[in-house]
């Protein structure tokens, strides 16, 4: 973008402003710090100019928005079109408490519902179980068979809204429940929006949610992307996921390099099934953690974009547009809430969805500032969805495409970032000897993951516990007196409410219809057919997702006995 004697011009043009201008300037007053990093404790220069960015080609590296290698955007306009889809997490206690919310945050205007559900349903076994004693409706709505989807979904019409599932292990369960309702009310799949989470790599890598082992599941999860590019062609089958490798403690360069390794992973799994890139690729979704540092987050987005474009390009021989466009959600990082004067919080979301505003995000999550202490209250939901509204329609961020673009500092950190993630994911690969999902798998049996994220999360605490990193009011600027604000309480009478509606379901149901579904499942299972069809069919005669996830340990055993903690 410079030619030599420009940039010779500017080299000397700047060591002058150090000799004359700023070293005076230190010798008289110095620096808050001698060095100045991100979270991730990457490096930071006191000034960029175009000499950090000498190398850079506008049209190969950048380009315009809506073109390869969409660094600048996937769509043309960008916001100018339409906003994000604001997108606010929400489930607790029973299906019928959780619709309450959801028509809440409707009325409030919420584009999108996400659902969260609760640590048995995550796991694939009943509120029955006796392993969800205490956690029955906890930490999200509680979901054991078709009955709870039908009035978690009660008064929202399926063919218009847009739904995103927080759920991994048992995801093609919620996703058979999903279809199942449209069918039921006439809906037609292919009219279905939304995502399902469905990213099992990620869980064996830093959220440890699972059921079956890692290669049992990497094929369940390429069932339900085959089945959804047959059956619901709108619908996201998968959200690979950074955003927990981000939480258990990675960089943000880890955070994208391992991200992508396992979005590539799955590229692989459905090639080797023998499904077209440009039928399965424009269904894949990604989904980021948004941190405080602000330029390395928006980097790291339009770093994300850039790599994705190049190697679904030349790794995958990808050809329609769609399928090089890496479309992520984002959600702010929860791992930076502190329970410590909670209304500063407001302030660490606000940066945070600005990031990944600034990056070009699909879609946006922002926290409430009451979650480090429990779940949220309605009165900091609405400040969360206030939050992203203000960005939106006061801050100005969203009327210029890629308004960062051009920054000597952003594209000086953006080269940085693909190169630093470049090189993991080449590593990852080597790993399985040319194969990316290989790579992803001898990663987690062998460890290389959780040394590497653990490496990461040891650093950053020792450095927030030893003052390097400030946090506001947990290290710095503390206060004695209470702030804790009043706290959303689950109602104790969900397990009861729970039950009593699962037996129900089990005293209505045809149990003969039931136990034919199941074993039918079994079959396909046994048979390594595609599970999905089996699934819905189960779904819809009232089993319960404890019973159909068992078909799958019954053949494959579970991931917990094989490491020991069973």
């Amino acid at each position: 973008m410079y030619d030599d004697e420009e940039l010779s011009q500017i080299r000397e043009a700047k060591a002058s402003w150090e000799a004359e201008t700023l070293d005076p300037t230190l010798d008289r007053h110095g620096e808050r710090s001698e060095r100045f990093a991100t979270v991730s404790n990457r490096e930071v220069d006191r000034l960029y100019t175009p000499d950090d960015v000498a190398d850079l080609d506008y049209e190969e590296d950048l380009g315009f928005p809506g073109e390869p290698p969409y660094t600048r955007g996937v769509y043309p306009t960008m916001y100018r079109g339409r906003t994000w889809t604001m997108r606010q997490f929400a489930g607790f206690g029973t299906a019928e408490e959780t619709n309450e919310r959801f028509h809440y945050l409707i009325d409030e205007g919420q584009t999108g519902l996400s659902t969260a559900f609760d640590m048995p349903s995550l796991m694939g076994i009943d509120s029955d179980d006796k392993m969800s004693l205490g956690e029955v409706g906890k930490e999200g709505v509680a979901v054991d068979t078709l009955r709870d989807m039908e009035v978690l979904f009660d008064g929202i019409d399926l063919a218009e809204v847009s739904t995103s599932f927080t759920i991994n292990p048992s995801a093609p369960v919620i996703y058979a429940m999903y279809v199942a309702l449209a069918d039921q009310r006439g809906v037609p799949r292919e009219k279905l929006r939304g995502t399902l989470q469905n990213d099992m790599l990620k869980e064996f890598i830093a959220q440890k949610e699972w059921v079956v082992p890692p290669a049992p599941s990497l094929e369940l999860v390429t069932d339900t992307i085959e089945f959804a590019v047959a059956e619901t062609p709108k619908f996201k089958p998968i959200s690979v996921s950074g955003y927990h490798i981000r939480e258990a403690g990675s960089t943000a360069v880890q955070e994208l390099a391992f991200t992508l390794a396992d979005g590539f992973a799955y590229v692989e799994a459905c090639l080797d099934r023998g499904l077209d890139v440009d039928e399965f690729a424009p269904q894949l979704s990604f989904f980021f953690n948004s941190h405080n540092s602000l330029f390395e987050e928006v980097a790291k987005f339009r770093a994300a974009r850039r790599i994705y474009a190049t190697v679904m390009d030349e790794w995958y021989g990808a050809e329609a547009e769609a399928s090089k466009q890496l479309k992520f959600h984002t959600q702010t990082a929860g791992q930076s809430l502190t329970a410590q004067q909670p209304l500063n919080n407001v302030a660490r979301v606000t940066i945070q969805a600005l990031a990944g505003v600034l990056g070009g995000t699909q879609s946006l999550h922002t926290n409430s500032f009451d979650e480090a202490l429990a779940l949220p209250s309605e009165q900091a939901v609405r400040v969360a969805l206030r939050t992203q509204q203000i960005i939106a329609e006061e801050s100005g961020a969203a009327d210029i495409v890629d308004p960062l673009g051009g920054s000597f500092a952003v594209e000086s950190l953006t080269d940085e970032t693909e190169a630093a993630a470049m090189e993991y994911i080449e590593e990852i690969k080597e790993m399985g000897d040319g194969s990316v999902r290989d790579g992803v798998l001898r990663g987690i049996e062998q460890g290389y993951f959780h040394r590497e994220i653990q490496e990461s999360a040891y650093e950053y605490q020792e450095r927030v516990d030893e003052g390097d990193e400030t946090v506001v009011g947990v290290n710095a600027y503390e206060i004695d007196e209470d702030t804790r604000p009043d706290l959303l309480k689950v109602d104790e009478t969900t397990r009861e409410r729970q039950l009593d509606r699962l037996e129900s379901v089990k005293a209505e149901r045809d149990d003969d219809a039931v136990e034919s579904a199941l074993d039918d499942l079994r079959d396909a299972v046994e048979a390594g057919e595609n599970a999905m069809p089996e699934i819905v069919a189960a779904v819809k005669a009232y089993a319960t997702m404890g019973e159909i996830m068992a078909v799958f340990e019954e053949e494959h055993g579970t991931y917990r006995e094989r490491i020991g903690v069973a």
